[in-house]
């Protein structure tokens, strides 16, 4: 018997993967969303509300990077846990992870508990860390 070896290229056999970025802070989404598109294998878009998240899921987003805090542009908007609820009603298999400007261990677990894969705080390693997570993701 007889094995072929293979071999494999990150960049060329990687799954295309669509992410949405759902997020109220400008520069931080933008930051992001630069990072993210630099990899050709990666098609992101950006929301600055739950609600526009929400209409456009029949795109079916590999990943979703959402903010836990996302009503600073409209005070009766829906928050990121709300959202995060709304996403998994619609389609539990769809990878979520929490985006937060706080580090609280009671909020992280209640955002893994609700479906979200990983609660990240914004900081120096959060990009990194999204990233790590995007592409340990079949």
């Amino acid at each position: 018997m007889s094995f072929k070896k293979k071999t494999y290229n990150n960049l060329t056999n990687m799954k295309e993967k669509l992410i949405f970025i759902v997020d109220d802070d400008e520069m931080l989404s933008g930051m992001l969303f630069d990072r993210l598109s630099s990899n050709p294998n990666y098609t992101v878009q950006l929301y600055p509300t739950g609600e526009e998240c929400l209409k456009a899921l029949d795109q079916h987003p590999d990943v979703i990077i959402l903010d836990y805090y996302l009503n600073t542009i409209e005070p009766d908007a829906a928050n990121g846990m709300e959202i995060l609820q709304e996403i998994k009603k619609i389609d539990k298999h769809i990878t979520v992870i929490m985006l937060s400007s706080q580090e609280q261990y009671g909020k992280a677990v209640q955002t893994i508990v609700k479906g979200a894969l990983e609660y990240v705080v914004k900081g120096q390693d959060a990009f990194d860390r999204i990233e790590t997570i995007i592409r340990a993701q079949p």
